[in-house]
């Protein structure tokens, strides 16, 4: 495992961006967006500058967690297309030399899905061990009943209806049977699928695997130890098939996911608070996606970038040269960056979330700043974070221009001002144009590379960093406070990059919501 340098991963050098296939464009008029929809769009998604695409799940679902719950590992849901049809997608977007992820759901099914039908039964003839359950249904200290014939109680991995797939317990007591451990020949057979649908899709033309939930497979891992071989294990198997395919976790800690294999993880407003911190406290009151304090990107300026820093150094010290940790703009489980949020206010955040170390992973829409809707109707599971999942607004047409159906996945923004694709390209200060600007702006860069050295100059307001290469050297001003501030700058410090800032000798000024990246030494200033 891990014989190749993460220099050497596509990865390394990679802008993703996010779909929700639902959401996205839909090809047949269905109401739902689908690959084929998607497949249409490579064009304009290659020219806003990205490097590869993620898919949210596509797997065959009972959809009462939007495709989370699986019931066929090896089917393209028909609402999506076919097998057949991601395929085509995969050949094309490679042709067009963008990356494809898989969103693999690796620790829970549907309980709609044959395995757990046949492993409900009373009497099941297979697959008895293929799911946690505790006998007794009226006796089981702990699980999900009334679920199938099967006097027993199953463990759920999120919703009540994602019964958890059986990979063993790393320290099962011996007082409570149902705790396989991790070698008995069922938890090993579930492993072993689990590298068989890795293969299947690797086979059509898949580039890597976001893992849902990537910690969550094996139970009572107290040391992480289990899932560290786990993962180890099945990253090794994926590079005798494929060396260049990488894998993504959902784990939330990037270093442990790094230790145990993965390519890359994120910190997640679901895990340390440090993401939410810089954008998603809410005053006043906690949320799924946000948490009572205040925002470091929020003009009052009350935030703190320590509350983020504190984490981010541990883990960028602990992954360095080892593995990458992605920066999002967010993603289908939390509100937009955009809610509450001006274009100027946005820009300053994406210059930080493209200027740090790691991997910018972009969500449909948050290109042209497309808002959180508050108070949609829950859609296939979603509650609050339905908001945050309504359909790509390409122009003014109906459901703008996402599909002529009389019946969408989901409304559209209609209030006035809402962004589409077709306005902004037609407006050279609108955030599409800045994001491909500051898109090609990193990749122009070597300072801005993932394992580029990195240094903290000033943790408060504004937040001032330097990055350098061989090549170049770089210092980061951030300013997303109201506030106006000037910092000293080192000597032949040169504009490429600004807003609301100035730089004069070695002043830069800077005033209310301002970013400003300088080069020192020769260079001319290339973009505002």
């Amino acid at each position: 495992m891990g014989r190749y340098a993460i220099e050497d991963a596509w990865l390394y050098d990679a802008i993703v961006y996010e779909i929700y296939p639902q959401s996205y464009y839909d090809s047949n008029q269905d109401g739902i967006g689908d690959l084929k929809g998607i497949l249409e769009k490579l064009e304009y998604i290659k020219e806003c500058g990205f490097t590869a695409i993620w898919l949210n799940p596509i797997n065959a679902s009972s959809f009462r967690d939007a495709g989370y719950d699986v019931t066929d590992f090896y089917r393209v849901d028909a609402r999506y297309g076919t097998n057949e049809d991601y395929q085509a997608l995969c050949a094309k977007a490679h042709e067009m030399g963008l990356k494809v992820v898989f969103d693999l759901v690796a620790g829970h099914t549907s309980i709609d899905h044959p395995w757990f039908v046949e492993s409900s039964r009373a009497v099941p003839e297979a697959y008895a061990n293929r799911y946690i359950w505790i006998d007794g249904t009226f006796d089981a200290p702990e699980g999900i009943t009334g679920v199938g014939e099967r006097d027993a109680a199953y463990l759920s991995n999120f919703y009540w209806s994602q019964p958890a797939l059986n990979y063993g317990y790393a320290h099962p007591d011996p007082a409570k049977p149902w705790q396989l451990p991790v070698d008995h020949p069922d938890c090993v057979a579930m492993k072993e699928e689990l590298k068989r649908i890795i293969d299947y899709w690797m086979d059509l033309g898949t580039d890597g695997f976001r893992v849902d939930m990537a910690a969550s497979l094996i139970k009572g891992d107290t040391d992480g130890s289990a899932m560290r071989k786990f993962w180890q294990e099945v990253r090794s198997h994926m590079e005798e098939r494929n060396p260049q395919c990488v894998l993504i976790a959902e784990w939330g800690f990037p270093a442990d996911a790094i230790r145990a294999g993965f390519h890359c993880d994120f910190l997640l407003h679901s895990g340390p608070v440090a993401y939410t911190s810089l954008f998603r406290y809410e005053k006043g009151r906690n949320t799924t996606s946000q948490r009572i304090g205040h925002s470091y990107f929020n003009k009052e300026g009350k935030g703190n970038i320590n509350d983020f820093l504190d984490r981010y150094l541990y883990d960028y010290q602990e992954v360095f040269g080892k593995g990458l940790i992605g920066m999002i703009t967010g993603n289908h489980d939390m509100q937009r960056l955009a809610y509450r949020r001006s274009t100027c206010e946005l820009k300053a955040a994406w210059v930080f979330l493209f200027t740090m170390p790691g991997i910018p992973f972009v969500y449909y829409g948050d290109e042209i700043g497309m808002d959180f809707l508050e108070g949609l109707p829950s859609k296939e599971g979603g509650y609050i974070r339905t908001g945050s999942r309504t359909p790509m607004q390409w122009n003014h047409g109906k459901n703008h221009g996402f599909s002529d159906s009389d019946t969408p996945y989901l409304p559209t923004d209609e209030r006035d001002g809402a962004p589409t694709v077709e306005d902004q390209e037609k407006d050279e200060g609108s955030m599409l144009h800045f994001a491909k600007r500051l898109i090609a702006f990193r990749k122009a860069h070597p300072a801005l590379k993932p394992c580029a050295p990195f240094e903290v100059v000033h943790a408060g307001y504004p937040f001032t960093f330097r990055r350098w290469a061989k090549e170049e050297e770089l210092y980061v001003v951030i300013n997303p406070s109201q506030d106006s501030y000037t910092v000293q700058l080192p000597k032949l410090s040169r504009p490429i990059l600004w807003q609301n800032a100035s730089l004069r000798d070695e002043t830069a000024a800077l005033d209310g919501v301002s970013f400003l990246v300088a080069q020192v030494g020769s260079g001319e200033s290339e973009a505002k």
